[in-house]
């Protein structure tokens, strides 16, 4: 049986997550289909539909390939698959930074499609108008500094961020900015950890570090980093927990392998005439 996403009692909440800061530490994953979302809704504290689906499961190079019709096609299905976790909305490149009119709409947008508790866009001093418009008008936003995947391009590629005092100040200005603007808490990405760690403690929501500090007040990472499932090169601040890419590999293997000896399927996954004579015929697998 899917699980009661429509029932906001059953949900943490943005303000919840506010609340958090410095005690126990959020959990959070990105996800971005039902069944996963089912599978990590007990299991934390927050989903992130990030917009890193557009490289994760549609083979984009960056995460701006991400469209806010992906973004909400992505959102309603994690919406479908969770109950309990307070589930977050990227905005994809595009849809937020030319005024805050704009990321207005685009919020709007993409809260009364998925029925998603909160939106996160990228950026700090630059996008504080557009925060505190999004927050002004009832939608609770995640902010987003550091390394900013959606300024890869335009930063001539993933550095890191904090190995300088100018970028040291800017980051400064940008986690005030976010914080002032109204988030109700901020990621901290591909930092130096030490930079991140001051940070948080000089800033009053919670901090969620990817690549950044374990004195974060809390931790994502990418589900398919996680579990062994990504292509590409994983980043040096990911931990893998599980190998499902070898696990899926054998399984296909041996299935290639059963079907060319034909020994599948087998009598038990076929239907008998004998058998069925009488009974409803069903598709489920019970």
């Amino acid at each position: 049986m899917a699980p009661d996403s429509s029932d906001p009692e059953l949900r943490i909440s943005a303000s919840s997550i506010r609340l958090r800061k410095g005690g126990v530490p959020v959990v959070c994953l990105t996800a971005y289909t039902y069944p996963v979302a089912r599978l990590l809704d007990d299991h934390v504290d927050l989903l992130l539909v990030g917009d890193s689906v557009a490289m994760v499961l549609h083979g984009h190079k960056t995460t701006l390939g991400a469209s806010l019709e992906m973004m909400i096609a992505h959102g309603q299905a994690v919406m479908r698959g969770s109950a309990r976790a307070c589930v977050v909305v990227d905005m994809p490149a595009g849809s937020y930074e030319a005024t805050p009119r704009q990321a207005v709409a685009s919020a709007r947008r993409i809260v009364n499609e998925t029925g998603c508790q909160a939106v996160k866009l990228e950026g700090g001093v630059t996008v504080a108008r557009q925060i505190a418009a999004i927050v002004a008008a009832g939608i609770p936003v995640m902010g987003h500094i550091g390394l900013q995947p959606q300024s890869v391009e335009s930063d001539g590629g993933y550095r890191i961020k904090g190995r300088t005092e100018e970028n040291v100040a800017a980051l400064y200005r940008d986690a005030r900015a976010v914080e002032k603007a109204g988030a109700f808490s901020v990621v901290i990405e591909g930092t130096v950890e030490t930079v991140a760690a001051d940070l948080t403690r000089h800033i009053s929501i919670p901090t969620i570090g990817i690549g950044a500090s374990g004195d974060c007040d809390g931790q994502i990472l990418v589900i398919d980093d996680m579990v062994g499932l990504t292509v590409d090169r994983v980043p040096k601040f990911v931990k893998q927990y599980a190998d499902l890419r070898s696990v899926i590999s054998q399984a296909a293997a041996s299935y290639a392998a059963e079907v060319r000896s034909r020994t599948f399927p087998g009598p038990n996954h076929v239907f008998s005439a004998a058998a069925e004579q009488g009974q409803r015929m069903s598709w489920d697998k019970e």
